[in-house]
């Protein structure tokens, strides 16, 4: 049963952070194409098209605390950001659902990959968000 809770309190937190990226993009003027594109292979969190006109494929990764105080403390000695958790397999996975997107879409333009690593205090309903563009990954 706890098992089912932190994975519920998991899915809570990526949904909160999907959903502050969405805002986030559109504050810089992109435009959302699709969100949580699924293949049994793998999921791009977010497609969208910047002011560059490249297609943007977001992973999106976000962490929570439980106080502010807690996040600056975080921050403050370095420790696990948000974004180290794109890890091999995962960019393994979600090249291949770039790969069908692009496929199943017949995209011929530009394309490239970010990262938005959110922190989030939903308690004090404070966000900080790290964008990460055109990243490689390898």
């Amino acid at each position: 049963m706890e098992q089912q809770n932190k994975k519920g309190e998991r899915n809570k937190t990526g949904a909160l952070g999907e959903e502050i990226a969405t805002k986030y993009l559109g504050k810089l003027s992109f435009i959302v194409i699709e969100r949580n594109y699924l293949k049994k292979w793998g999921e791009i969190d977010i497609v969208a098209r910047g002011t560059d006109g490249k297609v943007h494929f977001v992973e999106v990764k976000t962490v929570s605390y439980e106080t502010k105080d807690d996040l600056n403390k975080a921050i403050s000695r370095g420790t696990w950001r948000p974004e180290e958790n794109v890890h091999y397999s995962k960019i393994k996975r979600l090249t291949r659902a770039i790969e069908s997107w692009i496929i199943e879409n017949g995209c011929e333009d530009e394309w490239e990959i970010d990262v938005l690593a959110i922190r989030v205090v939903p308690r004090e309903k404070y966000a900080s968000v790290k964008y990460l563009s055109n990243v490689i990954l390898e």
